[in-house]
């Protein structure tokens, strides 16, 4: 679809003739300033001084102005609208990868499961609802990286979100605050609105530089909403032969004390999650605690073309040259044409 940005100015396409029919006729002068492009317009009245070639001259002009007044209106192309991401959060998963997450404590699909798969499952689920939010991953053990940016991409996250294993951080100890500051860090770079961190262990802080409760101040102060997640069975079942099958916590070293002040810092929620459902659950949770943005937003593409007016009006006032330089060609042409070819005296005298 065409538009035009600034319509009024066609209002000035009259005001040529409204000065040609206006202005009092005027006995021709030299003027004090010459210049090719005036000498070639007057060369082009004086090759030919008749009302025809007046007129012709007169129309470049006017047409010249017109299209510079097009160029001017800024004449677009408005292509078919386009459906932007929702402007929604900016939400980093922060998930604990060390080594106790090789509990197989829970129950994927009816089958004991380690809680990283567990974890990978009901996330992967997660990250397809929240289309129009930046999603990002963080992982942590004894160090913590980024394993994937904000992005919309959200097939990028879930895929980088597999790819992840036990250990790639480190096994033996788990870096909670140096999570949080990593993911504080990271969302300080966008836009102050809806900072989101959701943060996953199974265990205490025992390694890193951040303490949890100053790494929770610091995302406080980013205006970082945090949700912890506990994860792990309260009981489970260990079978030995010396024993026999004996029952323990497999959770026993988890700091919920020091997730709940970490929540209530930023504002946010601690959560328990015992089993796979209640996971689920919680995730469902979060999502009607950071719901997506309803409302789409839709962008136009827009195309300028006053380029093309522009370069017509610039063709128009160079005809001038143009037709000048023809006819001086043709003038001379028929000059040379027309002239006297000279006669041989030499030959005429040996030939008497």
């Amino acid at each position: 679809m065409i538009q035009v940005a600034f319509p009024w100015f066609f209002l000035l396409a009259p005001l040529p003739l409204i000065i040609w029919f206006l202005r009092k006729p005027k006995q021709p002068q030299l003027s004090p300033i010459r210049t090719p492009l005036f000498d070639n317009w007057q060369t082009l009245q004086a090759n030919s001084n008749n009302t025809h070639s007046n007129l012709l001259a007169r129309t470049f002009l006017f047409l010249a102005w017109l299209f510079l007044i097009t160029a001017a209106a800024r004449i677009q192309w408005v292509d078919e609208p386009i459906q932007l991401p929702n402007s929604g959060r900016d939400l980093l998963l922060s998930i604990d990868i060390s080594g106790s997450m090789e509990e197989e404590d829970l129950k994927l699909h009816g089958k004991p499961a380690n809680r990283l798969q567990v974890v990978k499952s009901i996330i992967s689920d997660f990250i397809e609802r929240r289309e129009g939010d930046r999603i990002g991953l963080v992982l942590f053990g004894e160090n913590a990286y980024l394993q994937t940016p904000l992005t919309f991409d959200l097939k990028t996250v879930q895929h980088m979100l597999d790819e992840s294993e036990i250990g790639l951080a480190g096994a033996s100890r788990t870096a909670i605050g140096d999570g949080i500051g990593l993911s504080v860090k990271r969302l300080r770079e966008r836009a102050e609105q809806n900072r989101v961190l959701i943060l996953l262990t199974d265990g205490r802080n025992n390694s890193g530089e951040l303490d949890p409760i100053e790494a929770a101040k610091l995302a406080k102060h980013a205006g970082v909403k945090i949700y912890t997640i506990g994860v792990g069975a309260d009981e489970a079942i260990r079978r030995s032969l010396l024993f026999g099958t004996t029952k323990f916590n497999p959770s026993a070293e988890l700091d919920e004390k020091t997730l709940t002040q970490v929540a209530q810092i930023t504002g946010g929620r601690y959560f328990r999650a015992r089993s796979t459902e209640e996971l689920a659950q919680i995730y469902e949770l979060l999502d009607e605690l950071e719901p997506v943005e309803d409302e789409p937003e839709i962008y136009r593409p827009i195309q300028e073309l006053y380029y093309w007016p522009a370069m017509v009006a610039l063709l128009f006032l160079m005809l001038p040259f143009i037709i000048n330089f023809i006819l001086d060609l043709t003038k001379r042409f028929s000059d040379l044409k027309n002239k006297p070819k000279k006669s041989n005296v030499r030959g005429v005298k040996n030939a008497n």
